[in-house]
């Protein structure tokens, strides 16, 4: 966090609640003509976007009041995963340079389109 952002948050910011991974979230105590209040995230760590979970990205963005409670969560529900791009787990299909650079032959179901032809 910079030091503008960490002095706005400590004259006018009230602490809403924190994730899992350690983020702050923050609500200005002033309302802004519009009606809003402004609301923000300080990250623990690396400051990344998609390290923010669903219920806590609604509430940054006005969808709800209140963050979505971890009660609200159906058993079938995956756990929040950061955006993996650029990282060893990042999803590598077969063919991709990592994995061998080897893909597999075309089946011969694949006819090439040739200008003319059709």
């Amino acid at each position: 966090m910079n030091i503008g952002t960490w002095l706005f948050t400590l004259l006018n910011g009230n602490l809403v609640g924190t994730d899992a991974a350690g983020n702050s979230y923050y609500q200005e105590k002033a309302i802004r003509p519009n009606g809003r209040s402004r609301r923000w995230v300080t990250y623990k760590g690396e400051v990344e976007a998609s390290s923010v979970p669903p219920e806590w990205h609604s509430w940054l963005h006005y969808t709800t009041d209140k963050p979505i409670q971890a009660s609200a969560h159906r058993p079938w529900t995956k756990d929040h995963v950061p955006n993996q791009t650029g990282t060893a787990a990042s999803y590598r299909p077969p063919g991709h340079d990592y994995e061998g650079g080897q893909r597999d032959r075309a089946t011969g179901d694949y006819e090439a389109w040739t200008p003319g032809s059709q």
